[in-house]
């Protein structure tokens, strides 16, 4: 996994990042829906889960946009990853607690999905906020609350953070106009991905979802 280091001097976004990096540090929040009526036959038709499937389609989307792997090294040099991994959740029903896990990435569903599947049975009991150790550097969390159909999620820290990675979530997903469609929220740092970047990656995550035949490989 290569870090790409960006020549701020010669970067179009020096000026934007610069200004709610340092200036106005500003983070935002976009709600959507997603059509997944396809995706979800194609899911029951294959015997495949939902949860693992849904979560390649977002990794996939993010690793076709840069903007969404800038991150700092640990010599706070800016720069962007070739790839990032997905940082997901797990929910334990006994105590009603969850976990973190994470995936390597693959281009390839069959093997991210089968590694995913594995890595959802390995770490299914393992309790404490990160089940799954070593976590990577190029990571993008990833949550879901299938309990709820939400119109609108927002979330932010209180302390300084140099996350630059977005924040994902998904909802419960419903029937509207024959269709069904799932709830779906990103959290992003206005520093590194304006509207534009961010409506881009959520039609690339719809695309994604109409588009099966084209990675579906199982």
């Amino acid at each position: 996994m290569n870090f790409n280091h960006i020549d701020l001097d010669n970067w179009e976004r020096k000026e934007y990042f610069d200004y709610y990096i340092n200036i106005v540090k500003c983070k935002y929040n976009l709600n959507t829906n997603i059509d997944i009526t396809e995706l979800l036959l194609k899911v029951k038709n294959k015997k495949i889960r939902f949860y693992p499937t849904f979560i390649y389609i977002i990794t996939k989307a993010i690793n076709q946009n840069k903007e969404f792997r800038i991150s700092f090294d640990k010599d706070d040099i800016l720069g962007y990853w070739d790839y990032i991994n997905p940082s997901y959740t797990i929910f334990h029903n006994d105590d009603k607690t969850f976990s973190d896990i994470w995936t390597e990435y693959n281009e390839d569903f069959s093997v991210f999905y089968r590694a995913a599947i594995m890595d959802l049975e390995k770490y299914k009991d393992i309790k404490g906020i990160k089940a799954k150790p070593n976590t990577p550097k190029n990571f993008c969390p990833i949550s879901s609350i299938p309990w709820l159909s939400f119109t609108g999620y927002g979330i932010d820290t209180y302390s300084e953070s140099k996350m630059l990675f977005p924040t994902i979530l998904f909802g419960k997903y419903f029937k509207e106009n024959n269709k069904v469609m799932l709830p779906f929220s990103i959290f992003v740092n206005h520093a590194v991905a304006d509207g534009y970047h961010t409506c881009k990656l959520i039609n690339d995550i719809q695309q994604i979802s109409f588009n099966t035949e084209e990675w579906m490989n199982i």
